[in-house]
């Protein structure tokens, strides 16, 4: 086996793990700092909306020897508006300029002809009106909040509003930081963005529901033990399902990042780098707020409840007799379960699921140790 899965199977047992609740507030330290930026990034920079969303023109030219740099100059003083221009395979040109009517169209496209030296008839307009764009910004908004509200409702009945609190706030999370860096770098937002967005969200849902089932499962009658708090078990929950977060990330990043990189940078496909780019810093935002946000925050809200509280007093008092007695937790648990469990009974599922070694001895099997 290798060691990566080595670590997952002892991840998953409980043998080992992080105390990624314990340590909440740096991760919540993290994320704040993560936001303040990207709302900074928006506040100053703002958005380079595309032309679906304000309004404008793309002309397409036949092939030409003018440079990407030497048209923008020409698209800008024709049009007194800023351009962006790209080169396409077959040497052309692709120059778009938002914020123009249709009437100013013409106008561009006949001074164009004349900088570039092509045939005006040679050079394909496609025209955007803002009233359009508006239709097209206001139908994303409201994909969106259905989006948010439809998954509040869900987790809800499937799991609690707890978690369905934490699983909102992580995905408003994900989508502030990943709007706050288009916003600092200065990409184009453009339908294919909205389309990585949503994209993103689901997939951030996912981790964060798998963590949750597990989780959900763990604490039953979480109550009647006395081993471990809520934000032990949610600890587990999360180290448990650790090394197929990773895993899942990873396997998605690698072609997302192909593209943005490779695709995006290397072979100056620009047009791939509104979707892209959504799609990479949403997948890494999606995976960190799922372990680091959304559990802690759960933990956080349910050992506010009164019956949580008095869990965590009953745990810490066991703890602080045993430590009194110079005796570990595991220990003692294992010597007050040897008189009451049944010679066939499953393993409790809360909390760790390793066997103490003086269970083994009590059974007649092997405790594992060498003498």
């Amino acid at each position: 086996m290798s060691k990566l899965g080595t670590l997952g199977a002892r991840l998953h047992r409980g043998e080992i793990g992080y105390d990624f609740v314990g340590k909440r507030k740096i991760w919540y330290g993290i994320s704040i700092l993560i936001t303040i930026t990207a709302i900074l990034g928006l506040t100053v920079r703002g958005l380079n909306m595309g032309i679906e969303f304000q309004g404008g023109a793309v002309f397409t030219t036949e092939k030409t020897s003018v440079s990407v740099t030497q048209a923008e100059k020409y698209a800008q003083e024709s049009s007194g508006h800023d351009a962006v221009v790209q080169k396409l395979g077959n040497g052309g040109l692709r120059i778009q300029i938002a914020g123009i009517d249709t009437g100013k169209s013409d106008q561009i496209k006949e001074e164009l002809s004349k900088d570039l030296k092509v045939d005006s008839e040679k050079i394909n307009a496609d025209l955007v009106g803002p009233s359009w764009g508006d239709q097209i910004a206001n139908k994303a908004w409201e994909g969106l909040a259905i989006f948010m509200v439809l998954v509040v409702i869900y987790l809800a009945i499937a799991f609690e509003w707890r978690m369905a609190v934490a699983a909102l706030v992580a995905l408003i999370h994900d989508i502030t930081i990943t709007v706050g860096i288009y916003a600092l770098v200065g990409f184009e937002v453009t339908p294919g963005t909205v389309i990585g967005l949503l994209t993103i969200l689901g997939y951030s849902l996912y981790d964060t529901v798998v963590v949750f089932d597990s989780l959900k499962e763990q604490t039953k009658d979480i109550t009647k033990q006395t081993r471990w708090t809520y934000s032990d078990v949610a600890d587990r929950s999360i180290n448990s399902t650790l090394v197929r977060s990773i895993n899942t990330t990873v396997v998605a990043l690698l072609p997302v990042g192909a593209l943005l990189f490779i695709g995006g940078g290397v072979l100056g496909a620009g047009m791939l780098n509104d979707i892209s780019l959504s799609l990479f810093v949403g997948l890494a935002a999606g995976a960190y707020s799922s372990i680091f946000i959304a559990t802690p925050l759960v933990a956080d809200l349910k050992e506010r409840e009164p019956q949580m509280k008095a869990l965590r007093k009953r745990v810490l008092a066991k703890r602080a007799q045993a430590a009194a007695q110079g005796e570990s937790l595991e220990t003692q648990v294992s010597e007050e379960s040897l008189d009451d469990e049944p010679e066939d009974a499953t393993p409790a599922v809360v909390g760790p699921r390793n066997q103490p070694a003086s269970r083994n001895r009590g059974r007649g099997r092997p405790s594992g140790k060498r003498r």
